[in-house]
């Protein structure tokens, strides 16, 4: 599992996969959340807006993301 530290309260899902090179473009994110790609948490997860704070689990194309804050 792969740590995401942040500096703000929270991150977008698809802030996340853009900042994590899990994909290309904001474009590239929105469709494949659309697409019911993306878990948060375990579960499926259709908002790109979704706030992710420390601790939330992403999973996407057989990675997984933890957030956590910088130090």
């Amino acid at each position: 599992m792969t740590v995401l530290p942040i500096t703000t309260e929270y991150i977008k899902l698809q802030d996340l996969m853009k900042l994590a090179d899990l994909v290309s473009t904001g474009g590239e994110a929105k469709l494949r959340i659309l697409n019911e790609e993306v878990t948060v948490n375990g579960e499926v997860c259709t908002r790109r807006g979704k706030k992710l704070r420390p601790g939330d689990v992403v999973s996407f194309a057989g990675r997984e993301l933890t957030v956590e804050y910088a130090t």
